[in-house]
């Protein structure tokens, strides 16, 4: 018998290839004698042409369901991280984006993959994520990639200060700064010219975005650094604050955000033989072992 005997599917709306997947993953659970769970979303793409459909709430899904599955891309992970991980329900992602560095299941794999996790035979890795806090705010917003902070007012520059355990590190002036996870060190902040991290690293990095100071670099920290961005004020310029591109708000000019590594761990499941080198060669077009010869 499975250990995942409820599964709740998530889906974005969007293509017809999601739609086709989302069925085939619904149809084939049920084959298999597996309770599923819909999401809203997920619900209104079936239920266009089905009317026995049943929609759930992620948070009602987070409490009945033992494995998270997501169709779409990489962006339907992180909006579902920050509602599961607290639950400690793991994630299997299938793969209708442009990525997939982590939901890397393909199309063409999808009962065969689904099977494999279904026997019992995965690999579970488990993801930190970072939140932010700003004081005054009752919410306290969480990213598994990156928390972002850039001026409010484009194109300006953003002046801040890093603290870092409460020792100060340096006073910057740039477009902003991109504080990513190990699991992001792979999206945004690789873009703008941070490292590649395993994700099981246990560390932060740091990534300026075109600073004014020539000799401003990327910097790594140990993962239980809890760091503080003091806005400054004398330019009068406000920040914004994005988690994952997918929550934003402001602070002014004076105040600051507290970042740090989340308790909860995000479980991400993969089929067998799943390889972090393996996808960065292919998502990043490295060379082949048989190029390489």
């Amino acid at each position: 018998m499975s250990e995942f005997k409820n599964v709740g599917l998530v889906a974005r709306m969007g293509s017809e290839q999601v739609l086709e997947s989302l069925r085939r993953v619904r149809d084939y659970l049920a084959s298999r004698g597996v309770s599923v769970f819909l999401e809203d979303t997920a619900q209104e793409l079936l239920c266009e042409t089905e009317n026995d459909c049943e929609g759930f709430t992620q948070l009602e899904m987070a409490t009945r369901c033992d494995l998270i599955i997501a169709v779409g891309g990489d962006g339907n992970i992180l909006g579902a991280a920050r509602t599961f991980a607290p639950y400690d329900v793991p994630i299997l992602g299938i793969n209708r984006g442009r990525m997939g560095f982590l939901a890397d299941v393909s199309p063409d794999e999808i009962e065969e993959s689904i099977g494999e996790v279904l026997a019992g035979n995965y690999v579970m890795e488990e993801h930190f994520l970072l939140e932010g806090e700003v004081s005054g705010m009752k919410e306290v917003p969480c990213a598994l990639n990156e928390v972002l902070i850039h001026s409010a007012k484009m194109p300006k520059m953003l002046e801040f200060n890093l603290y870092i355990d409460d020792i100060f590190v340096y006073n910057q002036y740039s477009d902003g700064l991109i504080i990513a996870s190990p699991t992001g060190s792979t999206a945004y902040a690789l873009s703008a010219g941070g490292p590649i991290m395993h994700p099981s690293l246990d560390a932060i990095v740091l990534v300026p975005m075109f600073p004014h100071q020539l000799n401003s670099r990327p910097l790594l920290v140990p993962g239980d650094s809890e760091l503080r961005i003091v806005i400054g004020s004398h330019i009068g310029t406000n920040a914004k604050i994005s988690f994952d591109s997918q929550v934003e708000f402001e602070i002014e000019a004076g105040e600051s955000i507290c970042v740090k590594k989340k308790k909860e761990l995000l479980k991400l499941v993969h089929p067998p033989g799943h390889s972090f080198y393996g996808v960065c060669r292919s998502k990043l077009n490295w060379a082949s072992e048989k190029q390489r010869r």
